[in-house]
């Protein structure tokens, strides 16, 4: 995979130890203090500064069940949302814990014009997969507890879908009147199936917490609640519950097995209860 310059250069990367603009240079990018980092042979370039996570990434396993819920489209409604939350503009996407970069690829082929998306992932598998999602994707290993790392005000907006938020950076990277797209379940979101598979329930307060990261720098522009029907086959509720943190705790078979005694040969229904609330940074 060659590297694309104009792709890289309007991703606007820093570096993670002095947060200097990063250029490609052949196949690894520098910033002007001398700090390198290779490109991976399948195009995805790691950021992590060296300085180790508490946080888990997502394993291949993982990312494989990820893969075959979206190709089976069981998560259409969200993505077509996401996509739409998305205004068209000139500036980057930035994906933040973006997995296979399902969402984002989505939202850039939804626009208008030829914008750069940026997945970031703590985990290399993720960025593997997110690197093949679509060609104007940049696809980055970054912890962004520590730092997302592009520069101050060059993202038009950022995506938080089923993940961890970081308020300060978001409102660092995102120009004045940039959105964040956040998507969170409602405590109904596959309610049917989060005990038999082992799967974590929502908690309260998902909606004071969102409350409490936008409160600073953020007004709210919309919050629409996406529901869907599922008919899931075993193999698709094994799928949904591995592609989550359930699969931290129980081995494929395991999942395989619960699947069965929970569908059989038939299916068995499930509810997509979701919202999606769109902030705009204050000026």
């Amino acid at each position: 995979m060659t590297p694309d310059t104009d792709l890289f250069e309007a991703a606007c990367l820093v570096c993670p130890v002095c947060s200097g603009h990063l250029e490609l240079m052949g196949r690894s990018l520098g910033c002007p203090n001398g700090h390198r980092f290779d490109l991976a042979k399948q195009g995805y370039v790691s950021l992590l500064s060296g300085k180790g996570t508490s946080h888990r990434s997502d394993t291949p396993e993982m990312v494989a069940s990820r893969a075959a819920v979206f190709d089976a489209g069981l998560y259409d409604p969200i993505t077509s949302a996401v996509a739409a939350a998305v205004p068209d503009g000139e500036g980057t996407v930035v994906d933040a814990a973006a997995g296979t970069g399902a969402y984002l690829a989505a939202a850039l082929t939804a626009s208008a014009d030829h914008r750069v998306g940026v997945a970031i992932d703590l985990s290399k598998s993720c960025a593997r997969a997110a690197v093949r999602s679509h060609p104007r994707v940049v696809s980055v290993v970054a912890d962004l507890w520590a730092q997302i790392p592009v520069a101050d005000r060059s993202a038009d907006a950022v995506l938080s879908v089923f993940a961890p938020r970081n308020a300060a950076e978001t409102a660092r990277v995102l120009r004045t009147g940039g959105r964040w797209v956040i998507v969170t379940p409602n405590r109904g979101h596959l309610e049917e199936i989060v005990e038999p598979m082992g799967m974590l329930r929502v908690g309260d307060g998902k909606t004071e917490r969102i409350a409490a990261d936008l409160v600073a720098a953020f007004e709210i522009c919309s919050q629409e609640r996406v529901t869907a029907h599922l008919e899931l086959t075993a193999g698709a509720l094994a799928d949904i519950a591995g592609m989550g943190p359930a699969a931290f705790h129980r081995i494929r078979v395991e999942l395989d097995a619960a699947a069965h005694a929970l569908a059989g040969d038939t299916t068995t229904s499930a509810t997509v209860d979701v919202t999606v609330t769109v902030a705009r940074l204050a000026g």
